[in-house]
């Protein structure tokens, strides 16, 4: 999966958090002051990026978290590592 079909998949789940698309989804917007996500959003969009991507994102792993190219960042690295699935 490259950039840009996270970018895409991202903006759906932002959209469904907060009831609106945002308008700009270039890596330096930030979450919190740019989209306006509060502390209750950001852990529940957590939670669906580790459903819908089958990852854990720790803690330590988020808190430098502030601008959407971070998050891409940090969710291409999980997804790129997960193995994808296992052959029979």
């Amino acid at each position: 999966m490259d950039r840009e079909q996270l970018r895409l998949q991202l903006a759906n789940l932002l959209e469904n958090e907060t009831g609106t698309r945002p308008a700009i989804m270039t890596d330096g917007v930030k979450l919190r002051e740019e989209i306006g996500l509060d502390s209750v959003d950001v852990v529940s969009l957590i939670m669906q990026i580790e459903a819908s991507y089958r990852i854990r994102l720790s803690r330590e792993e988020l808190e430098p978290v502030r601008t959407v190219g971070d998050l891409l960042s940090l969710i291409e690295g999980k997804v790129t590592a997960a193995p994808t699935s296992q052959a029979a």
